[in-house]
């Protein structure tokens, strides 16, 4: 007996009603926590140092970025400013801790058990057990080949023509940043959700690193980023305040891939392409229009070409997880600091705290029965105003009352680098704050909001 043809009007709504359903259970939700590996200091001063210094490299490595036969990705080296997630590779699936980065876009793990990372004594990590990935005990685990597409998503499609046959492996990675490096191998494997399965995603396996005891998940622009592999339509988050310590307190972040408006209580602004950057990294970064920064309900004259990238692929602002104080070119720090000292001009200024810290300007305020902060602004395109909670924008450093600007710039912690971006804004001043990405409108949207669940 014959089988009956399909009515093809009947398959058509069957696929419109699967569509339908899947855009209203499209959201996969992560914890994210903040994390500390840098050696703990009772020191606030000294911990205050350690974070303008880490912020600093952090800045210097996203603006250097160039390009190379090598991946050079930024990496913070699990800093103060790092927040983590949980990601399951393989089958079975084996569970690593990643740290959340919207600065690069490769996602890779410490793999094989023969794992090395030199220079990792951190605060509860022995060295010589970090977990790491086994690719021998996963059936779904494949090497990438040389003549794989995906391999040229790191070395470039130069590389597919540099394979002498199609059984080789795609080239060893050697990614560094600031304060190190991994190597390693590109993988094949199943990335396990609950309730969702996503096959053949490109990993790397990390088998060497320095400074660097857990694995990177790439949220940036790239084709090899998560959010880009998963077919993601926005992803978003919302960082809990960091008081630099241990408390195990964490966030959700939230990936999604079914079709959302938004809600109407939050601010927008265009994501931003940069001119110069067709053919170098930086088109990794996620560039805001920054139009003005406002001190005290007063604009600071900052020079057009620090608002807005040039061919030359300097300029511009991103936004970006993994640094932990927002970076300024110094012109544009300057600009903001004064607008500062001018208006907190009778309070004293602590300069002995300023050079320990790396920080300024810092004011000692033990003495004052009220202190009036002028209110820090962020304007973007469109309209879109961030005005940053206090203890998003000052720290207390010392328990008698110095507070200090937590903004870094180059000659602040070390030498300078006049090339990039010009203002970095990092996750110090993205605390409870809902900040959301929207790939699909091409869009940043952020609202205040209290993270702790």
């Amino acid at each position: 007996m014959a089988t009956p043809n399909p009515n093809p009007l009947l398959l058509s709504l069957i696929s419109l009603f699967s569509l339908f359903l899947l855009a209203f259970s499209s959201k996969l939700t992560i914890p994210l926590s903040p994390l500390s590996t840098h050696p703990s200091s009772s020191d606030p001063i000294q911990t205050l140092n350690l974070l303008s210094s880490a912020s600093l490299s952090r800045a210097h490595h996203l603006k250097r970025h160039p390009n190379s036969s090598t991946t050079n990705v930024p990496l913070n080296p699990r800093s103060y400013g790092g927040y983590s997630i949980p990601l399951s590779f393989g089958t079975p699936p084996q569970t690593s801790t990643f740290v959340m980065d919207t600065g690069s876009s490769l996602v890779w793990f410490p793999c094989t058990s023969r794992y090395v990372c030199s220079r990792c004594s951190f605060p509860n990590i022995d060295p010589s057990h970090i977990p790491a990935f086994i690719p021998k005990l996963s059936s779904s685990s494949r090497i990438v080949g040389c003549k794989n597409p995906k391999c040229a998503w790191v070395f470039g499609p130069e590389i597919n023509t540099k394979c002498p046959n199609s059984s080789q492996a795609c080239p060893t990675y050697v990614i560094q940043y600031g304060s190190g490096t991994t190597a390693g191998k590109l993988l094949s494997e199943s990335l396990d959700f609950p309730d969702k399965v996503v096959p053949n995603f490109f990993v790397g396996c990390s088998f060497l690193s320095i400074r660097q005891p857990a694995g990177i998940a790439g949220f940036g622009r790239g084709p090899q980023s998560l959010p880009a592999q998963m077919g993601l339509s926005k992803f978003s988050y919302c960082l809990v305040s960091r008081r630099f310590d241990d408390t195990p307190v964490s966030s959700d972040l939230v990936l999604s891939t079914g079709n959302d408006d938004g809600a109407d209580d939050i601010s927008y602004t265009p994501f931003q392409k940069n001119p110069g950057a067709a053919n170098t990294a930086y088109r990794e970064y996620y560039y805001l229009l920054l139009r003005r920064v406002i001190v005290g309900k007063k604009p600071v004259k900052i020079p057009y070409k620090y608002l807005v990238p040039g061919e030359d692929d300097n300029g511009g602002t991103i936004v970006d997880s993994g640094s932990t104080f927002t970076f300024m070119e110094r012109p544009v720090f300057e600009a903001v600091a004064e607008a500062f000292a001018a208006q907190m001009e009778k309070y004293t200024r602590a300069r002995d705290i300023e050079n320990r810290t790396g920080l300024k300007p810092c004011f000692d305020i033990s003495k004052e029965d009220k202190v009036d902060f002028p209110e820090l602004v962020f304007q973007f395109k469109g309209g879109a105003k961030m005005a940053l909670p206090l203890n998003n924008y000052f720290a207390l450093v010392t328990s008698d009352g110095v507070v200090c600007l937590t903004i870094v710039t180059d000659g602040a912690a070390g030498p300078g680098v006049a090339a990039g971006p010009a203002v970095i804004l990092g996750s110090f001043q993205q605390q409870n704050f809902y900040v959301e990405y929207d790939l699909e409108r091409e869009r940043f949207g952020f609202r205040k909001q209290n993270c702790k669940k």
